[in-house]
């Protein structure tokens, strides 16, 4: 890992999207909330604020950080399912990784929930869309 302990402690925001390709059926049935796992949506959601939590121990040289919010949005579009992380803390590193892996897991379990009924499911367009810093 880098030494930061040189740095300012500052605000630290990112945001991240991601998105999840699947069938008009598999987007029927999350809709209806008739997949067998559950509410693929709501599962999804609180898979991406665990894995935010846990990004310092599954990226090896990431800072373990005190994260202070963690917001994960999985939302039903026409062609799939869009997921967007924004995380945020007072340290002397960013939260990209962490918003970025939020949007990964998430987007991983809307998979593993989906599979037996949609195997063509594609996971595309992770990105990190935004970070800030500012003094505090």
């Amino acid at each position: 890992m880098v030494d930061v302990g040189g740095k300012p402690v500052q605000r630290r925001v990112a945001k991240a999207m991601g998105f999840i390709e699947m069938a008009d059926s598999t987007i029927k049935l999350i809709a209806e909330n008739n997949v067998k796992k559950g509410d693929v949506l709501g599962v999804a959601e609180v898979a991406g604020i665990q894995a935010a939590k846990r990004t310092s121990e599954l990226i090896p040289l990431c800072h373990p950080l005190q994260l202070s919010q963690i917001q994960v949005k999985a939302k039903l579009e026409k062609d799939g399912v869009q997921v967007t992380a924004a995380v945020s803390c007072v340290d002397r590193t960013g939260v990209e990784m962490e918003a970025l892996t939020a949007v990964s897991v998430a987007l991983l379990t809307v998979y593993d929930m989906c599979k037996a009924v949609d195997e063509k499911m594609k996971i595309r367009d992770i990105a990190l869309v935004e970070k800030q810093k500012r003094d505090v």
